[in-house]
Protein backbone atom coordinates (compact mmCIF):
# COMPACT_ATOMS: atom_id res chain seq x y z
CA UNK A 1 0.00 0.00 0.00
CA UNK A 2 1.68 3.64 -0.98
CA UNK A 3 1.60 5.88 2.15
CA UNK A 4 -0.52 8.91 1.34
CA UNK A 5 1.29 12.23 0.66
CA UNK A 6 3.14 14.05 4.19
CA UNK A 7 1.62 16.69 5.75
CA UNK A 8 3.73 19.36 5.42
CA UNK A 9 4.40 20.87 9.01
CA UNK A 10 2.84 24.03 10.12
CA UNK A 11 4.66 27.77 9.87
CA UNK A 12 3.74 28.68 13.05
CA UNK A 13 1.93 27.00 15.82
CA UNK A 14 0.41 28.88 18.88
CA UNK A 15 0.37 27.69 21.92
CA UNK A 16 -3.03 29.63 23.91
CA UNK A 17 -5.43 31.91 21.92
CA UNK A 18 -5.82 34.72 24.27
CA UNK A 19 -5.35 38.44 23.32
CA UNK A 20 -2.06 38.59 22.41
CA UNK A 21 -2.27 35.09 20.14
CA UNK A 22 -5.32 36.30 18.83
CA UNK A 23 -3.78 39.46 17.73
CA UNK A 24 -0.89 37.29 16.19
CA UNK A 25 -3.66 34.96 14.54
CA UNK A 26 -5.20 38.16 13.10
CA UNK A 27 -2.59 40.31 12.00
CA UNK A 28 -0.85 36.10 10.50
CA UNK A 29 -4.49 35.93 9.01
CA UNK A 30 -3.16 37.97 6.03
CA UNK A 31 0.05 37.06 4.99
CA UNK A 32 -0.32 34.85 1.64
CA UNK A 33 1.36 31.53 1.82
CA UNK A 34 1.37 31.17 5.91
CA UNK A 35 0.23 28.50 7.38
CA UNK A 36 -1.01 29.04 11.07
CA UNK A 37 -2.85 27.21 13.42
CA UNK A 38 -3.21 28.69 17.18
CA UNK A 39 -4.65 25.69 19.90
CA UNK A 40 -6.71 26.99 23.03
CA UNK A 41 -7.69 24.60 25.81
CA UNK A 42 -10.82 26.36 26.61
CA UNK A 43 -13.71 25.65 24.70
CA UNK A 44 -14.89 28.99 23.61
CA UNK A 45 -12.84 32.70 24.18
CA UNK A 46 -13.65 34.67 27.18
CA UNK A 47 -11.96 37.79 28.13
CA UNK A 48 -11.35 38.29 32.51
CA UNK A 49 -15.76 37.31 32.43
CA UNK A 50 -15.27 37.69 36.29
CA UNK A 51 -14.70 41.40 35.75
CA UNK A 52 -17.25 42.60 33.47
CA UNK A 53 -18.46 44.90 35.80
CA UNK A 54 -21.41 47.02 34.36
CA UNK A 55 -19.94 50.18 33.22
CA UNK A 56 -16.19 49.38 33.72
CA UNK A 57 -14.35 50.60 30.80
CA UNK A 58 -11.01 49.75 29.08
CA UNK A 59 -7.71 51.81 30.39
CA UNK A 60 -6.36 51.73 26.94
CA UNK A 61 -7.96 53.50 23.60
CA UNK A 62 -10.17 51.07 21.54
CA UNK A 63 -7.31 51.16 19.07
CA UNK A 64 -5.37 49.02 21.05
CA UNK A 65 -7.56 46.29 19.64
CA UNK A 66 -5.79 43.11 17.90
CA UNK A 67 -4.40 44.83 14.57
CA UNK A 68 -4.95 48.28 14.54
CA UNK A 69 -1.98 49.81 15.40
CA UNK A 70 0.04 48.24 12.65
CA UNK A 71 -2.43 47.22 9.83
CA UNK A 72 -5.85 49.74 10.50
CA UNK A 73 -7.48 48.14 6.66
CA UNK A 74 -7.13 44.98 8.63
CA UNK A 75 -10.53 42.87 8.56
CA UNK A 76 -9.99 41.98 12.32
CA UNK A 77 -10.36 45.72 13.50
CA UNK A 78 -12.41 46.70 16.29
CA UNK A 79 -14.17 49.03 13.49
CA UNK A 80 -14.95 46.38 10.76
CA UNK A 81 -16.23 44.96 14.03
CA UNK A 82 -18.72 47.76 14.61
CA UNK A 83 -19.39 47.62 11.01
CA UNK A 84 -20.31 43.57 10.94
CA UNK A 85 -22.74 44.64 13.74
CA UNK A 86 -23.76 47.09 12.18
CA UNK A 87 -22.97 49.72 15.26
CA UNK A 88 -20.47 52.03 13.73
CA UNK A 89 -23.20 54.90 13.83
CA UNK A 90 -23.74 54.66 17.08
CA UNK A 91 -20.73 54.07 18.05
CA UNK A 92 -19.72 57.53 15.90
CA UNK A 93 -22.38 59.42 18.13
CA UNK A 94 -21.10 57.90 21.45
CA UNK A 95 -17.74 59.32 21.38
CA UNK A 96 -16.05 56.65 23.14
CA UNK A 97 -12.19 56.41 22.99
CA UNK A 98 -12.23 53.88 26.11
CA UNK A 99 -15.02 51.63 25.03
CA UNK A 100 -17.19 49.64 27.83
CA UNK A 101 -14.90 46.26 28.68
CA UNK A 102 -17.71 44.03 28.01
CA UNK A 103 -17.94 45.55 24.09
CA UNK A 104 -14.21 44.72 23.92
CA UNK A 105 -14.75 40.80 25.24
CA UNK A 106 -17.28 41.06 22.58
CA UNK A 107 -15.06 41.89 20.04
CA UNK A 108 -12.41 39.18 20.86
CA UNK A 109 -15.00 36.35 20.80
CA UNK A 110 -16.03 37.57 17.09
CA UNK A 111 -12.41 37.59 15.72
CA UNK A 112 -11.74 33.92 18.05
CA UNK A 113 -14.99 32.48 16.32
CA UNK A 114 -14.35 33.91 12.86
CA UNK A 115 -10.55 33.38 12.12
CA UNK A 116 -9.83 30.12 10.23
CA UNK A 117 -6.95 29.50 12.55
CA UNK A 118 -7.86 29.09 16.43
CA UNK A 119 -8.56 25.58 17.61
CA UNK A 120 -10.41 25.65 21.00
CA UNK A 121 -10.78 22.84 23.15
CA UNK A 122 -6.94 21.73 21.75
CA UNK A 123 -5.06 21.16 24.96
CA UNK A 124 -1.01 21.28 24.14
CA UNK A 125 0.52 18.84 26.48
CA UNK A 126 4.36 18.88 25.33
CA UNK A 127 6.69 20.20 22.99
CA UNK A 128 10.15 18.63 21.69
CA UNK A 129 12.34 19.30 18.86
CA UNK A 130 12.32 16.43 16.07
CA UNK A 131 15.90 16.69 14.28
CA UNK A 132 15.27 14.48 11.52
CA UNK A 133 11.86 16.61 10.56
CA UNK A 134 13.55 19.68 11.29
CA UNK A 135 10.49 21.27 13.48
CA UNK A 136 8.50 20.49 16.48
CA UNK A 137 6.87 17.69 17.76
CA UNK A 138 3.48 19.44 19.37
CA UNK A 139 1.36 16.71 21.09
CA UNK A 140 -2.05 17.76 22.16
CA UNK A 141 -5.34 16.13 23.24
CA UNK A 142 -8.55 16.85 21.38
CA UNK A 143 -11.23 18.30 24.77
CA UNK A 144 -14.83 18.15 24.81
CA UNK A 145 -17.14 20.51 26.23
CA UNK A 146 -16.57 19.38 30.43
CA UNK A 147 -13.38 18.96 29.86
CA UNK A 148 -13.16 14.73 28.68
CA UNK A 149 -10.18 13.84 26.26
CA UNK A 150 -11.68 13.02 23.10
CA UNK A 151 -8.30 12.42 20.62
CA UNK A 152 -4.95 12.77 20.93
CA UNK A 153 -2.37 13.71 18.15
CA UNK A 154 0.49 15.08 16.84
CA UNK A 155 1.03 18.66 15.11
CA UNK A 156 3.97 19.32 14.00
CA UNK A 157 5.64 22.96 13.38
CA UNK A 158 8.54 25.03 12.13
CA UNK A 159 7.86 27.73 14.85
CA UNK A 160 5.61 28.32 18.09
CA UNK A 161 4.11 31.00 19.57
CA UNK A 162 3.78 30.62 23.52
CA UNK A 163 0.84 32.88 24.28
CA UNK A 164 -0.78 30.90 27.68
CA UNK A 165 -1.26 33.81 29.23
CA UNK A 166 -1.48 34.71 33.33
CA UNK A 167 -3.14 33.09 36.42
CA UNK A 168 -5.06 34.49 39.18
CA UNK A 169 -2.27 35.22 42.16
CA UNK A 170 -2.99 34.43 45.34
CA UNK A 171 -0.44 35.13 48.27
CA UNK A 172 0.68 32.79 50.61
CA UNK A 173 -1.12 33.54 53.41
CA UNK A 174 -4.29 33.39 52.04
CA UNK A 175 -3.92 30.35 49.78
CA UNK A 176 -5.59 27.34 52.24
CA UNK A 177 -8.40 29.38 52.92
CA UNK A 178 -9.02 30.19 48.76
CA UNK A 179 -8.79 26.54 48.52
CA UNK A 180 -11.48 25.92 51.13
CA UNK A 181 -14.76 25.70 49.71
CA UNK A 182 -15.98 27.53 53.45
CA UNK A 183 -14.57 30.57 53.82
CA UNK A 184 -15.60 33.19 51.42
CA UNK A 185 -12.31 33.78 49.74
CA UNK A 186 -11.76 34.55 46.41
CA UNK A 187 -9.68 36.01 43.45
CA UNK A 188 -11.83 38.88 41.86
CA UNK A 189 -11.17 37.22 38.57
CA UNK A 190 -14.28 35.03 39.84
CA UNK A 191 -16.07 38.19 41.30
CA UNK A 192 -19.30 38.36 39.28
CA UNK A 193 -19.87 34.59 39.48
CA UNK A 194 -19.94 35.13 43.73
CA UNK A 195 -21.20 38.77 43.83
CA UNK A 196 -24.19 38.04 44.91
CA UNK A 197 -22.83 35.98 47.96
CA UNK A 198 -20.28 39.03 48.92
CA UNK A 199 -23.67 41.24 48.69
CA UNK A 200 -25.64 38.69 51.16
CA UNK A 201 -21.94 38.91 53.30
CA UNK A 202 -22.27 41.19 56.60
CA UNK A 203 -18.67 42.61 56.18
CA UNK A 204 -16.56 42.25 52.99
CA UNK A 205 -12.70 42.55 52.62
CA UNK A 206 -10.91 43.72 49.44
CA UNK A 207 -6.93 43.37 49.35
CA UNK A 208 -5.00 45.11 47.03
CA UNK A 209 -4.76 48.92 45.52
CA UNK A 210 -4.83 48.03 41.42
CA UNK A 211 -7.64 48.94 38.92
CA UNK A 212 -9.57 45.73 39.97
CA UNK A 213 -9.83 46.12 43.52
CA UNK A 214 -10.91 49.78 42.77
CA UNK A 215 -13.30 47.99 40.45
CA UNK A 216 -14.63 45.84 43.17
CA UNK A 217 -14.76 48.09 45.91
CA UNK A 218 -16.82 50.99 43.92
CA UNK A 219 -19.05 48.10 42.45
CA UNK A 220 -20.04 46.70 45.94
CA UNK A 221 -20.53 50.26 47.68
CA UNK A 222 -22.63 51.02 44.84
CA UNK A 223 -25.32 47.75 45.85
CA UNK A 224 -24.78 47.39 49.13
CA UNK A 225 -27.07 49.44 51.56
CA UNK A 226 -26.28 52.94 52.64
CA UNK A 227 -25.23 53.86 56.46
CA UNK A 228 -24.92 49.65 56.52
CA UNK A 229 -21.72 49.46 53.48
CA UNK A 230 -20.02 46.66 55.75
CA UNK A 231 -16.30 47.50 53.51
CA UNK A 232 -12.88 47.38 54.22
CA UNK A 233 -10.05 47.99 51.19
CA UNK A 234 -6.58 47.33 52.25
CA UNK A 235 -3.69 47.93 50.10
CA UNK A 236 0.32 47.03 50.84
CA UNK A 237 0.94 50.14 48.32
CA UNK A 238 1.49 53.46 50.33
CA UNK A 239 -1.22 55.03 48.47
CA UNK A 240 -4.46 54.41 46.48
CA UNK A 241 -2.20 55.94 43.88
CA UNK A 242 -3.78 56.99 39.91
CA UNK A 243 -1.59 55.24 37.09
CA UNK A 244 0.47 57.20 35.09
CA UNK A 245 -1.65 58.68 32.63
CA UNK A 246 0.26 61.50 31.31
CA UNK A 247 1.01 61.84 27.67
CA UNK A 248 4.50 61.95 27.81
CA UNK A 249 4.78 59.35 30.66
CA UNK A 250 2.61 56.64 28.18
CA UNK A 251 5.24 56.95 26.22
CA UNK A 252 6.81 54.67 28.28
CA UNK A 253 4.35 52.39 26.59
CA UNK A 254 5.95 52.47 22.83
CA UNK A 255 8.27 50.29 21.09
CA UNK A 256 11.04 52.69 21.42
CA UNK A 257 10.66 52.49 25.04
CA UNK A 258 10.44 48.60 24.47
CA UNK A 259 14.02 48.43 22.24
CA UNK A 260 15.51 50.72 25.17
CA UNK A 261 14.81 48.31 28.37
CA UNK A 262 15.95 45.57 26.36
CA UNK A 263 19.33 46.99 26.18
CA UNK A 264 19.69 47.57 29.43
CA UNK A 265 21.46 45.16 31.70
CA UNK A 266 19.90 42.57 33.07
CA UNK A 267 20.42 43.60 36.88
CA UNK A 268 19.20 47.07 35.91
CA UNK A 269 15.94 46.13 34.23
CA UNK A 270 15.38 43.59 37.70
CA UNK A 271 15.92 46.98 39.85
CA UNK A 272 13.60 49.23 37.57
CA UNK A 273 10.94 47.31 37.16
CA UNK A 274 9.16 47.57 40.84
CA UNK A 275 9.82 51.43 40.80
CA UNK A 276 7.34 51.57 37.84
CA UNK A 277 4.54 49.85 39.73
CA UNK A 278 2.55 52.94 38.75
CA UNK A 279 2.66 52.22 35.50
CA UNK A 280 0.82 49.68 35.41
CA UNK A 281 -0.39 48.84 39.10
CA UNK A 282 -2.17 51.77 39.58
CA UNK A 283 -5.59 52.93 39.27
CA UNK A 284 -7.60 55.02 36.66
CA UNK A 285 -8.21 58.56 38.23
CA UNK A 286 -12.00 58.46 37.02
CA UNK A 287 -12.72 55.15 38.77
CA UNK A 288 -10.64 57.05 41.95
CA UNK A 289 -13.39 59.95 41.26
CA UNK A 290 -15.63 57.46 41.14
CA UNK A 291 -15.18 56.30 44.25
CA UNK A 292 -15.25 59.38 46.25
CA UNK A 293 -18.06 60.54 44.64
CA UNK A 294 -20.29 57.78 45.50
CA UNK A 295 -18.75 57.94 49.68
CA UNK A 296 -19.06 61.94 49.29
CA UNK A 297 -22.91 61.48 48.03
CA UNK A 298 -23.11 59.04 51.10
CA UNK A 299 -22.04 61.39 53.41
CA UNK A 300 -24.59 64.14 52.84
CA UNK A 301 -26.58 63.50 55.77
CA UNK A 302 -23.99 64.13 58.03
CA UNK A 303 -22.80 60.62 58.88
CA UNK A 304 -19.70 58.37 57.05
CA UNK A 305 -20.34 55.62 55.38
CA UNK A 306 -19.07 52.39 57.08
CA UNK A 307 -16.36 52.21 54.36
CA UNK A 308 -12.41 51.90 55.85
CA UNK A 309 -9.85 52.68 52.83
CA UNK A 310 -6.34 51.90 54.39
CA UNK A 311 -3.32 51.88 52.47
CA UNK A 312 0.02 50.41 53.31
CA UNK A 313 -1.62 47.07 54.74
CA UNK A 314 0.06 43.68 54.43
CA UNK A 315 -1.99 40.68 55.25
CA UNK A 316 0.13 38.79 56.67
CA UNK A 317 -2.00 35.54 57.94
CA UNK A 318 -5.38 34.17 57.69
CA UNK A 319 -7.68 31.79 59.82
CA UNK A 320 -11.72 31.67 60.48
CA UNK A 321 -12.82 32.04 63.79
CA UNK A 322 -15.44 29.65 65.86
CA UNK A 323 -18.09 31.30 64.45
CA UNK A 324 -17.48 30.87 60.61
CA UNK A 325 -15.65 34.58 60.10
CA UNK A 326 -12.61 35.60 58.47
CA UNK A 327 -9.79 36.58 60.47
CA UNK A 328 -6.75 38.23 58.92
CA UNK A 329 -3.51 39.12 60.63
CA UNK A 330 -2.00 42.38 59.45
CA UNK A 331 1.00 44.91 59.43
CA UNK A 332 1.18 48.40 58.52
CA UNK A 333 4.61 49.21 57.36
CA UNK A 334 5.12 52.57 58.09
CA UNK A 335 4.01 52.30 61.92
CA UNK A 336 5.35 48.94 61.77
CA UNK A 337 2.39 47.68 63.78
CA UNK A 338 0.09 44.71 63.58
CA UNK A 339 -3.51 44.00 64.20
CA UNK A 340 -6.51 41.41 63.43
CA UNK A 341 -9.49 42.18 60.84
CA UNK A 342 -12.74 40.21 61.37
CA UNK A 343 -14.39 40.23 58.20
CA UNK A 344 -16.75 37.67 56.65
CA UNK A 345 -15.66 37.55 52.70
CA UNK A 346 -12.06 38.38 51.22
CA UNK A 347 -11.80 39.51 47.44
CA UNK A 348 -8.17 39.36 46.70
CA UNK A 349 -7.36 41.84 43.41
CA UNK A 350 -3.84 40.62 43.86
CA UNK A 351 -3.19 40.21 40.33
CA UNK A 352 -1.96 37.56 38.35
CA UNK A 353 1.08 35.71 37.52
CA UNK A 354 2.54 34.26 33.96
CA UNK A 355 1.43 30.81 33.76
CA UNK A 356 4.80 27.70 34.00
CA UNK A 357 5.76 26.49 31.21
CA UNK A 358 8.76 24.40 32.47
CA UNK A 359 6.38 21.30 32.01
CA UNK A 360 5.27 22.37 28.59
CA UNK A 361 9.31 22.89 27.27
CA UNK A 362 10.72 20.25 29.40
CA UNK A 363 12.19 18.75 26.53
CA UNK A 364 13.54 22.20 25.47
CA UNK A 365 15.25 23.14 28.79
CA UNK A 366 18.53 21.65 27.93
CA UNK A 367 18.99 23.93 25.12
CA UNK A 368 17.08 27.19 26.61
CA UNK A 369 19.86 29.80 27.54
CA UNK A 370 19.00 31.75 30.82
CA UNK A 371 19.81 34.71 32.90
CA UNK A 372 21.53 34.86 35.73
CA UNK A 373 18.32 34.32 37.65
CA UNK A 374 17.42 31.50 36.13
CA UNK A 375 14.76 32.66 33.62
CA UNK A 376 14.81 32.47 30.15
CA UNK A 377 16.32 34.82 27.98
CA UNK A 378 14.19 36.81 25.15
CA UNK A 379 15.67 38.33 21.76
CA UNK A 380 14.50 41.96 20.92
CA UNK A 381 12.39 39.36 17.86
CA UNK A 382 10.52 37.89 20.97
CA UNK A 383 12.23 34.54 20.47
CA UNK A 384 13.50 32.34 23.23
CA UNK A 385 17.50 31.82 22.84
CA UNK A 386 18.26 28.65 21.77
CA UNK A 387 21.23 26.71 21.42
CA UNK A 388 21.70 26.26 17.76
CA UNK A 389 21.01 22.75 17.48
CA UNK A 390 17.20 24.07 17.62
CA UNK A 391 16.36 24.70 14.15
CA UNK A 392 13.61 26.52 15.08
CA UNK A 393 11.83 29.20 17.10
CA UNK A 394 9.49 29.93 19.64
CA UNK A 395 8.28 33.27 20.26
CA UNK A 396 6.91 34.44 23.28
CA UNK A 397 3.91 36.58 24.61
CA UNK A 398 3.14 38.50 28.18
CA UNK A 399 6.19 36.13 29.31
CA UNK A 400 9.07 38.26 28.62
CA UNK A 401 8.71 41.49 31.11
CA UNK A 402 12.19 41.38 33.03
CA UNK A 403 13.49 41.45 29.02
CA UNK A 404 11.20 43.75 27.59
CA UNK A 405 9.77 46.23 30.71
CA UNK A 406 5.90 47.09 31.54
CA UNK A 407 4.52 46.82 28.27
CA UNK A 408 5.09 43.14 28.20
CA UNK A 409 0.89 42.54 29.25
CA UNK A 410 0.20 46.08 27.79
CA UNK A 411 -2.70 46.03 24.86
CA UNK A 412 -1.29 48.66 23.21
CA UNK A 413 1.36 46.47 22.07
CA UNK A 414 -0.22 43.64 21.37
CA UNK A 415 -0.42 44.69 17.45
CA UNK A 416 2.97 46.02 17.02
CA UNK A 417 4.39 42.62 18.70
CA UNK A 418 2.60 40.38 16.62
CA UNK A 419 4.26 42.28 13.71
CA UNK A 420 7.73 41.62 15.14
CA UNK A 421 6.95 38.17 15.34
CA UNK A 422 5.88 37.65 11.87
CA UNK A 423 8.30 40.18 9.98
CA UNK A 424 11.18 37.81 11.94
CA UNK A 425 8.70 34.54 11.15
CA UNK A 426 8.65 35.86 7.29
CA UNK A 427 12.80 37.05 7.20
CA UNK A 428 11.29 39.92 5.78
CA UNK A 429 9.13 43.39 6.51
CA UNK A 430 6.13 41.78 5.99
CA UNK A 431 4.58 44.74 8.44
CA UNK A 432 6.39 47.97 7.87
CA UNK A 433 6.55 49.03 10.87
CA UNK A 434 7.64 53.17 12.23
CA UNK A 435 11.47 53.89 13.52
CA UNK A 436 10.11 55.90 15.71
CA UNK A 437 7.23 55.52 17.81
CA UNK A 438 7.64 58.62 20.88
CA UNK A 439 8.97 62.22 21.35
CA UNK A 440 10.84 61.01 24.66
CA UNK A 441 14.43 60.01 23.68
CA UNK A 442 14.78 56.70 26.09
CA UNK A 443 18.94 56.72 26.84
CA UNK A 444 21.31 58.45 25.46
CA UNK A 445 21.48 58.28 21.88
CA UNK A 446 24.41 58.62 18.98
CA UNK A 447 23.80 62.36 19.21
CA UNK A 448 23.62 63.00 23.00
CA UNK A 449 26.73 61.12 22.59
CA UNK A 450 28.79 63.27 20.24
CA UNK A 451 27.26 66.76 21.81
CA UNK A 452 29.52 68.98 23.39
CA UNK A 453 28.55 71.45 26.14
CA UNK A 454 29.55 75.36 24.95
CA UNK A 455 32.80 74.94 27.73
CA UNK A 456 34.15 71.70 26.19
CA UNK A 457 34.26 72.80 22.75
CA UNK A 458 35.59 76.39 23.35
CA UNK A 459 38.53 73.44 25.34
CA UNK A 460 38.58 71.47 22.08
CA UNK A 461 39.41 74.50 19.88
CA UNK A 462 42.18 75.67 21.78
Amino acid sequence: MTPGPRTPPLDLLGVGAGPFNLSLAALADGVPGLSTAFHEQRTAFHWHPGLLIEGATLQVPFLADLVSLVEPTSPWSYLNYLKFRRRLFPFYFAEQFHIHRSEFDNYLRWVSAELPSTRFGHRIDTVAWDAEKDCFAVDFTRLGPDGETLTTGVAHARNLALGVGTAPYVPEPLRALAADPGPLVLHSADYLAQRDRLLAARHVTVVGAGQSGAEVLLDLVRLRPEGAEGLTWLARTPAFAPMEYSKIGLEQFTPDYTRYFHGLPQATRDRLLPSQWQLYKGISGDTLGDIHDELYRRSLGGGWPDVTLTPGIEVTGATTTGEGRIELAVEHGQQETRGRLTTDAVVLATGYRERPVDALLAALDPYTVRDDAGRPQVDEAQRLVLAPEIGGSVFVQNAERHTHGVGAPDLGLAAWRSAVIINALTGKETYPLPDRTAFTTFGLGAAGRTATTPRRAAEERR
